[in-house]
């Protein structure tokens, strides 16, 4: 009697990973995990084929130290394509954002107020000096 051969394994899903920002403003490229191993990864879109199933994938930067941490669980159909977006944060004290959608960069806004507030404080710094000579 013959044996039959096993079937063939199901066609992998993906995973199209959307790291926002760029490196021109970032200089940090994130690195990323899907499962606890590291992938190779850049600003933009990377897909990376995965086994049908359910996941996780996380982000994090490293500068002096590791920040913007966020993770995100899925599941992946055979042939489907599972589109997540992972934004790491502006500045190095808070959580990155990852999900589904497009994500907003944390910590912009402050960055930027503690910006304008810094450079009126240095014009107004500029101003007193110019009048006081």
């Amino acid at each position: 009697m013959s044996q039959l051969p096993p079937p063939p394994p199901p066609p992998p899903g993906y995973l199209r990973l959307t790291v926002q920002g760029n490196r021109m403003l970032a200089m940090i490229t994130p690195s990323i995990q899907i499962d606890g191993y590291p992938v190779a990864a850049q600003y933009g879109q990377n897909v990376y084929p995965i086994a049908p199933g359910p996941h996780r994938v996380s982000g994090h930067a490293q500068w002096m130290w590791r920040y913007g941490h966020a993770e995100q669980q899925f599941q992946v159909a055979p042939g489907q394509t599972a589109d997540i977006f992972y934004a790491a944060p502006a500045l190095t004290f808070i959580s990155g954002r990852i999900g589904f959608e497009k994500q907003r960069t944390p910590g912009l806004v402050p960055l930027i107020a503690g910006l304008v507030v810094l450079f009126a404080l240095l014009f107004g710094l500029i101003a007193v000096a110019a009048l006081a000579s």
